[in-house]
């Protein structure tokens, strides 16, 4: 990674590549938003952002939220060059041995295809495991990537659910042991001067690189471009 974090902007299309690109995305990431935080698009469509991205920058895709056969619903994804895919955990129980089901996805994902552990700040309200608890799992097991999300999409943001200081420990905990960690939850780029002192590898983005600001909105690459400007002054 370079000095300053990288830029991860999610697209619904092929169509929303070039703004992202041109904006200065350094990763892509491909969801539908409409149906979710991290609801899957349709294997079409993430084909079609592969092609578009044309080995420019990595791809990941959003995979839903984890289910009893989570690998059966993606097998159509997983046959794409995706660099990463993840899952969110919303309704996953916090109970004793939680996540062996995770681990035995991990292990029967393609070679060249890493799975992103997804944490949700707005734990509760997804009926979800507490980040610190997926942060753990991620160390303990070695994931190499790992994200921090809010479930909710509805106008809050990541700092409503925890402090910059928690922010900032979790991510600096996890990059000691060589994990890749993503920060979204719907941050605006005035937040950013909340942020400092957290440094994560990349800070992903879907509402605020749109047109009007709204996920559902078309990406813009102007929007990108003001994310990229700010980024360049945050110093890992």
């Amino acid at each position: 990674m370079s000095d300053t974090p990288g830029l991860l902007i999610s697209v619904r299309s092929a169509s929303e590549v070039a703004a992202a690109l041109d904006g200065g995305a350094d990763l892509i990431d491909v969801k539908e938003p409409a149906k979710g935080p991290l609801a899957m698009a349709e294997a079409e469509v993430v084909a079609a952002v592969i092609d578009a991205v044309d080995g420019r920058v990595p791809v990941s895709a959003a995979m839903g939220e984890f289910g009893p056969n989570p690998l059966t619903a993606a097998h159509w994804h997983l046959e794409l060059p995706l660099q990463y895919v993840k899952w969110g955990l919303a309704g996953y129980a916090h109970t004793p041995g939680w996540g062996e089901d995770l681990l035995d996805t991990r292990r029967d994902l393609p070679i060249g295809t890493e799975m992103v552990l997804v944490a949700y700040a707005d734990w509760e309200r997804a009926k979800s495991v507490p980040p610190a608890e997926v942060a753990k799992f991620a160390k303990r097991f070695r994931f190499k990537a790992f994200l921090l999300d809010t479930f909710g999409k509805d106008g809050k943001t990541l700092l409503d659910f925890m402090k910059p200081t928690e922010i900032a420990g979790l991510v600096d905990g996890l990059k000691r042991v060589y994990t890749t960690v993503a920060i979204g939850g719907s941050l605006r780029p005035e937040q950013l001067k909340q942020m400092k002192g957290v440094t994560p590898d990349y800070f992903a983005v879907r509402s605020s690189a749109c047109a009007a600001g709204q996920r559902t909105g078309t990406v813009d690459a102007t929007r990108v471009q003001r994310w990229k400007e700010l980024l360049a002054g945050v110093k890992v």
